[in-house]
């Protein structure tokens, strides 16, 4: 049962494969602790489509001042250029933020200390790959080597300007081939819509100075993979999450989705876990 005498009032960023997803877990798992309130994306047409297809109210939001007025938490999944300016709006605002473009915060350290300014909860799914509560207790002592390895399908990297502008042409990738090796802010940089896991791993570890990323691509890769090896006074921690690619998006693992429905749940909830 939740510890909220009301149900919290839910606004959605982009109603995309995440959006969209976690709006239909709140109309379906989630209608005792919150209520989607609002709904808003620059293309209008998914706006209503989704609101048709949850039955939904007049829900559907011209401008994202309207929908931060409409709700108590945000949901960020827009993955765009203007992500930082809709958590700082919603911030600002004294709303809460679920952030899913994790990719855009990782050199925002501004907009955490706003979130505590403004006693605001900023916070971050574990997206696609899994140890994050090790990872975070491991950041406590001395961490002297990450690996992340990222393998996608080709179709995961389609459109995508850093490789137009290499001549990487996907169409004649035949066998394993490395994309990008290299730090975690250019691998955010130019692979933005592909390799947020890379941004929660240096958030959680603190440690993005010692992170290598290292990006792959394969006509035989079916699923998207995440290879973490950390090794630090700790010991050392390997993971690998082998993940189902969304149904609606292929750039995007369906377990990313699910671990905005988990977090928002818990914070709904009030489950201590995560929160």
């Amino acid at each position: 049962m939740s510890y909220r005498k009301r149900r919290l009032k839910i606004g959605i960023v982009g109603c995309g494969a995440i959006g969209g997803g976690i709006a239909r877990y709140i109309s379906k798992e989630l209608k005792k602790d919150c209520q989607l309130t609002g709904l808003y994306d620059i293309q209008y047409g998914r706006v209503e489509r989704l609101r048709r297809e949850l039955s939904a109210g007049p829900i559907g939001k011209s401008s994202l001042e309207a929908l931060i007025k409409s709700c108590d938490l945000v949901i960020e999944a827009v993955n765009a250029t203007s992500t930082r300016e809709i958590v700082r709006e919603a911030l600002l605002r004294k709303r809460d933020v679920i952030a899913m473009s994790v990719g855009k915060l990782l050199n925002a350290q501004d907009l955490f200390v706003l979130a505590r300014k403004r006693g605001c909860h900023l916070l971050v799914p574990s997206g696609a790959i899994a140890g994050i509560d090790a990872i975070k207790s491991a950041s406590l002592a001395r961490i002297r080597k990450i690996n992340l390895t990222t393998r996608k399908p080709l179709n995961g990297f389609t459109d995508n300007p850093y490789l137009r502008r290499k001549g990487i042409d996907l169409a004649t990738i035949k066998k394993e081939t490395v994309l990008f090796k290299g730090n975690v802010d250019s691998a955010v940089k130019f692979f933005p819509q592909n390799i947020n896991v890379a941004a929660t791993l240096a958030l959680a570890s603190r440690a993005k100075d010692k992170m290598t990323v290292c990006i792959m691509t394969s006509p035989k890769y079916k699923s998207n993979s995440h290879e973490i090896e950390i090794i630090g006074d700790f010991g050392r921690i390997v993971t690998r999450t082998d993940n189902v690619v969304s149904p609606e998006n292929p750039k995007t693992s369906y377990l990313a989705v699910l671990s905005g429905m988990q977090t928002l749940k818990q914070f709904c909830q009030g489950t201590g876990i995560g929160t």
